[in-house]
């Protein structure tokens, strides 16, 4: 018999591996960053109605596009638009079938300076 035949062979030790994972793991676990980037604060509506007096804005907010009272208007361009028009308004917000909640949730990050205007979001029936 050759030695090739008689030399036995040695089964690997799977401890270095499993030592080297658990390793990757807590580097992995220690340099993860949990943050929150945004917040955005909601309240539940009310009962009661709306004053009458109090100007409405329509807001038709789509996955691409935006409307503003029947107007094409960008998101980045929102809060220029709104400078004069919203002291004293409402504003209702439509949802375009398709339209994701990161849509509605950079809109409202884009009406943050404006914490006097109401927004309204209309639900699906």
């Amino acid at each position: 018999m050759s030695r090739k035949t008689l030399r036995r062979k040695r089964r690997l030790s799977m401890t270095s591996l499993i030592d080297a994972i658990f390793l990757l793991l807590l580097f992995f676990m220690l340099s993860s960053t949990f943050t929150r980037f945004a917040e955005i604060e909601l309240s539940a509506g009310g009962a009661g109605g709306i004053a009458a007096e109090q100007e409405t804005l329509f807001l038709q907010l789509g996955e691409t596009d935006l409307t503003l009272n029947g107007q094409a208007a960008k998101l980045a361009t929102l809060p220029e638009t709104l400078r004069g028009r919203a002291d004293g308004a409402r504003l209702v917000v439509s949802l375009a079938a398709g339209t994701s909640a990161q849509r509605l949730s950079d809109l409202l990050v884009t009406l943050a300076p404006f914490p006097d205007l109401p927004v309204i979001v209309l639900g699906s029936a």
